[in-house]
This record gives structure tokens, sequence and C-alpha cells, in this order.
């Protein structure tokens, strides 16, 4: 049965790998590394991924701190209407993008935030997801922890900061993980939100780019190849932390 079971996942794991393996094999035909070099060079990869770093670090950064801030709240503290409220959170999350879309655009206008830094960071600064998964890993955290800490001096900040948190890299570490690929790949908001070369991130140009280069696969391939890659390094950095984080911590209420 052993010996089946590692089969299987040894046949899902190549299943998984072929596109990427095709990807890579298409992408040095012919010219080899250097259609890696032409396609840099064909449209200003450099100002995308510069952008899409920018705008992924400072999303990231803010939904560590609302998510570590909400998600104490919800873990620790005792305040009306606490479950109804976190039970709408969760709600928010079967609202599929293209729902909010339209609405979020003419609200973005009104505040002449379109096509600026602010409309591809603010409106995701903030994700229930992470909430979520950083509240159930609080909740797991023995109560006398904080009657400890309290006896030493600390304030709910203090005991949040100094003792909440270090025990929560795996999951810190699975929320930077998951949230920088989900800003990483974003396409439809910046689309929409956007209209300058200038702010572009890597998946609206790496679009225009097939565009461009539609019957040239051996130039599209090395284009998605590197905009894959920094993707999968940090998947890599991170995949002991992610399964740490999901055996560490319930995912009981």
């Amino acid at each position: 049965m052993r010996a089946l079971r590692h089969v299987l996942l040894a046949l899902g794991a190549v299943i998984m790998m072929a596109p990427f393996i095709w990807m890579v094999s298409t992408s040095l035909e012919d010219g080899g590394f250097a259609n890696y070099t032409e396609a840099w060079n064909r449209v200003p990869f450099g100002l995308f991924f510069i952008n899409t770093i920018a705008v992924t670090g400072l999303t990231v950064l803010g939904v560590l701190i609302t998510s570590a801030l909400a998600a104490y709240a919800f873990a620790t503290m005792e305040f009306p209407g606490k479950g109804m409220m976190f039970t709408l959170f969760l709600s928010t999350m079967m609202v599929p993008q293209p729902v909010y879309l339209a609405p979020s655009y003419v609200l973005l206008a009104k505040f002449g935030m379109v096509d600026t830094y602010g409309a591809l960071i603010i409106p995701w600064v903030a994700n229930v997801f992470s909430i979520f998964l950083l509240r159930q890993h609080f909740k797991t955290i023995p109560r006398s922890l904080y009657d400890a800490a309290v006896l030493d001096g600390c304030s709910r900040f203090q005991y949040l900061w100094r003792v909440v948190l270090p025990l929560s890299r795996p999951v810190l570490a699975t929320v930077v993980l998951f949230n920088t690929i989900s800003s990483w790949n974003s396409f439809m908001w910046p689309l929409v939100m956007t209209h300058s070369e200038n702010l572009r991130v890597i998946q609206v140009g790496l679009s225009y780019f097939s565009q461009e280069m539609s019957g040239n696969y051996r130039l599209l391939m090395a284009a998605s190849t590197f905009c894959t890659l920094p993707l999968l390094i940090i998947f890599l950095l991170f995949q002991k932390q992610l399964v740490s984080s999901y055996t560490g911590s319930g995912m009981k209420d």
C-alpha cells in the first residue's frame, strides 16, 4: 500500500511538473539563453519587476500589520458582536472579484486614486483569510502565557509583540507566502485600476507582451519563465514554514 501511495504521488508530481518542464524547454529552443535576453529587452520588464516588488512588498507588510491586530482582537478579546462581525468577515471571501470590481473603480475614482500606486496597494492591505489563519493559531496559545505577561507588566500590545508573534512565525511565514503569491499574480485588478505603462505590474506587462509576441513561443516561454521564477524561489524558501503552520496550528473554532 505504501509503495502504491508513493507511485501515485510521484505520478502526480510528474503531471504537475510537466507544464513547467515544457515551458523551460521551449524557452531554450534555437536561441538558448539568448531568448531570455531578447524577451527581457523587448518591453521594460525591469520596470514591471520593480513595480511588482514594490506593490507586493508594501501590500504584504500591510497585511501582516492589519491581520495580526485583527486576529489578536478576535482571538483574545471580548466585545459586543464579535461572533457576527467575524462571520461577516468570512462571508466576504465568497464574493468573487468581478462583482466588486466596478464599484471599487467608481469609489477609487472619487478619491482620485485611479492610476496610482495607492490603487494597487491600499485596497489589499487587509486580507480576511490571513486574519482567519492567524486567529485560529492565536487561539491555541495558552491563556496562562498572557496572565504571566500581565504579571510582568506587559500591556496587550507588548504581549502581542513579545510573546504571540514570536510563537507564530510559521503561520506568519504562511501569510507572507500566500499574499506574496496573490499580489504577484494579480492581473485583473491592476489592469482595470491603472492605465499608464509606468504603473504596470508583471502580469499586466506579460499580457501585453504575449499580444505582441503571439506567434513567438520561444520568447513567450522565456518571459513566462523569468516571471514565474521568483515565486518558485519564495515557495521553496517558505515551504517548511507552510507545512509547520498547518501541523502546528489547529483549524478548530
